[in-house]
């Protein structure tokens, strides 16, 4: 696992920008972090890295939002208020894995047992400076 330290929200985007540059349809994220982390930070970092031009909110009381004005369609999923995988096969989510965009699930520790296998999963934790975040990449 490899381990990142990012020292402010402007090496957040940078960072997230960088991934953007490295995804490919079909992939999905995975990120899993206490509240605060910043995993719509980086869900934002990484949306402009994609060149989407619409304004990235969290979808907690939506589940999925689309955005598609990138060079890949991107699939922002907040799963926070989920139990389980099970709820989010219901509600279609797990069509969207394989609909030639990038998803990005964040509290997806919930869902994890319906991930696909190649999932890339960041684990965000809070450094010891203020603004500090450390991600934890299976990738």
């Amino acid at each position: 696992m490899r381990e990142v330290k990012l020292r402010n929200k402007q090496e957040v985007m940078k960072f997230g920008e960088s991934l953007a540059k490295e995804m490919c349809p079909g992939d999905v994220l995975a990120l899993v972090g206490e509240l605060g982390t910043g995993k719509t930070t980086l869900t934002k970092a990484i949306a402009k890295g994609l060149g989407i031009t619409e304004l990235i909110t969290s979808p907690t009381f939506t589940i999925v939002k689309e955005y598609t004005s990138g060079r890949l369609p991107m699939f922002h999923f907040d799963v926070y208020r989920l139990e389980s995988g099970a709820q989010l096969t219901a509600v279609g989510g797990e069509d969207y894995f394989h609909a030639g965009g990038v998803c990005i699930v964040e509290w997806a520790d919930k869902v994890a047992e319906i991930l696909p296998d190649d999932t890339k999963v960041i684990f965000l934790e809070y450094g010891k400076e203020e603004g500090e975040r450390i991600y934890r990449c299976t990738f």
